[in-house]
């Protein structure tokens, strides 16, 4: 088709036997019809022209999906899910301390082995203990029990607590609180299963005193910048007698007795059994254990 002069009009005259107004109203249906006809072709383009092109591309098959490196590492479960597995660190098996310290001055702990347990020792200048090795990310089984014998209330009944990463002497570092909640009204952010002043937990799981509790812990450990200042936080997901308690909760940094959460950085830390100062009779903990979580799943796209 040529193209039209400036000012050239579009139709020279009105064709022989139709008068002018026969001819407009001819023109303006034709030009209706062009129209939808148009807009059809238009719309049968958008869906046939992304059809056409999905045809060139080439054609995926399962193996562009499947990946075989990295291999996990093998290991060899516990003949029950309370027993170590063949890759955890033993932190108590009922024997002796030799994994502890003192966490005020690392000298060597001096709670009390009775009857494969490690019970609290409540006399006065002995205080919290502390793992020797120091920890990043990890996952952590401990069992607890409060004396049939239990006294006190609310947070003076079977009070202490697990320090997934111990930063300092006395209570420094971030606590999952422990303590006698079977019929025992507290706080909710300060019960069993809470990260202490900071998350509730999901559910009260507890059992009553005499019987062992567990918990089975999933720490990532915060990441700092150069400057010290938080690169990431804390991660803890925390099942309590089986019962998922903490999913995944970002913790706000170091729990505190009064006064707000905050991050002290650090690179790795020991965990921390902590000697309440409360007058209730002493609990006992046994069959600890912990896996270092180091492998790296992450795989090139």
């Amino acid at each position: 088709m040529r193209e039209l002069l400036q000012d050239e009009p579009l139709i020279d005259k009105v064709p022989e036997g139709l008068s002018g107004r026969r001819w407009m109203v001819s023109s303006s249906v034709t030009m209706r019809t062009l129209t939808r006809k148009s807009l059809i072709v238009a719309a049968v383009m958008a869906f046939v022209l992304p059809a056409l092109a999905k045809q060139t591309e080439p054609q995926m098959k399962h193996q562009d999906t499947e990946v075989y490196a990295p291999v996990p590492p093998t290991v060899t479960p516990g003949k029950t899910d309370t027993d170590p597995p063949s890759d955890a660190i033993i932190l108590f098996d009922g024997k002796n301390q030799d994994e502890w310290v003192s966490a005020q001055d690392h000298t060597p702990a001096r709670w009390i082995v009775t009857d494969g347990t490690l019970m609290v020792s409540k006399e006065h200048g002995v205080g919290n203990i502390e793992t020797k090795k120091a920890f990043k990310d990890y996952q952590l089984h401990i069992e607890w029990k409060i004396p049939t014998t239990i006294t006190g209330s609310d947070q003076a009944r079977g009070n202490s607590g697990v320090f997934l990463a111990s930063t300092g002497p006395g209570d420094a570092g971030y606590e999952l609180q422990v303590l006698d909640n079977y019929n025992n009204k507290t706080y909710v952010n300060g019960q069993a299963g809470s990260i202490y002043k900071q998350a509730i937990p999901l559910a009260t799981p507890s059992r009553k005193p005499g019987e062992w509790q567990t918990y089975d812990v999933v720490w990532t450990a915060p990441r700092f910048n150069d400057d010290s200042s938080l690169k990431t936080p804390a991660f803890v997901t925390v099942f309590f007698n089986g019962v998922v308690v903490q999913n995944h909760f970002q913790v706000e940094g170091e729990t505190l007795f009064v006064g707000k959460p905050f991050y002290k950085a650090y690179d790795r830390a020991p965990i921390k059994l902590q000697a309440h100062g409360d007058k209730s009779e002493p609990i006992s903990f046994r069959n600890i254990w912990l896996r270092e979580l180091t492998f790296d799943p992450t795989y090139k796209k």
